[in-house]
């Protein structure tokens, strides 16, 4: 049984310019056919094209949906392939998350003066319900 790797990349995104192409359909149809050719030089086989959504920041805290339009691309590996050329997903690593700290992260990250003690004046208060406070009962 062929076993197979594939290739994805982003379709351009503009056309090419050359002499006797004048429309901007035919500098598309240029551009996509340069990147089609060079790959299939390199023994790329054309699979199909597809737009993928990916979640990207936007500001601050918000995120939104991207679309891409992605071509395809597979070649058969020989006989003695046992690795692809690409890295696998589990290889790669995954981008640092940096968020603002929580706000009950800054609670417990202040000076331990602020914080409640042990002879703290305030009652304290048991927010199961149907729970009953110790002070209620003296």
């Amino acid at each position: 049984m062929p076993r197979f790797e594939y290739k994805v990349v982003p379709a351009p995104n503009r056309g090419l310019k050359a002499k006797g192409v004048k429309r901007a359909e035919d500098r598309f149809a240029l551009a996509l056919s340069a990147v089609m050719n060079k790959l299939g030089a390199e023994g790329w086989d054309y699979i199909r094209s597809d737009i993928l959504p990916t979640e990207e920041r936007s500001g601050l805290a918000s995120k939104q949906t991207i679309y891409h339009n992605m071509l395809v691309f597979r070649r058969e590996l020989g006989e003695d392939a046992d690795q692809p050329t690409t890295p696998l997903l589990e290889d790669t690593e995954e981008p640092l998350a940096l968020a603002a700290p929580d706000e009950r992260d800054e609670a417990t990250s202040g000076d331990p003066a602020d914080s409640p003690t042990e002879h703290s004046t305030e009652p304290e208060v048991d927010a199961r319900p149907g729970a009953v406070s110790s002070s209620a009962h003296t």
